[in-house]
């Protein structure tokens, strides 16, 4: 079973702190089924200092969501939806929004 969320898609979270907040997906985490999403689900990290951070001190960065959190937003209608597989007669397999049944991947 594939995750159907991949990099550079945006997704709306669904349930947490989060909840109705829209960002463009950074990385996912196939192993955890997680995925980490820009500006959402930010934490504070106390870091010392070390070759990426000189400096040292409190950072910020996006910690990881997990996927029945987030749902993918239509290109085509700005919704959230489910993900439909279809196979075109090229015998491509491809992403589709449930609601209005566009073609997501091109």
């Amino acid at each position: 079973m594939g995750l159907g969320i991949k990099k550079q898609d945006t997704v709306a979270v669904i349930a947490g702190k989060e909840k109705g907040k829209k960002g463009r997906v950074l990385s996912v985490v196939p192993s955890d089924n997680n995925v980490i999403v820009e500006k959402i689900n930010v934490i504070k990290k106390h870091m010392k200092p070390n070759k990426t951070y000189s400096q040292g001190g409190i950072i910020e960065k996006e910690a990881p969501l997990h996927l029945s959190n987030v749902m993918l937003v239509c290109p085509k209608c700005n919704k959230p939806t489910r993900i439909a597989n279809v196979i075109l007669e090229g015998g491509k397999k491809v992403r589709s929004c449930k609601k209005c049944k566009e073609v997501i991947d091109q």
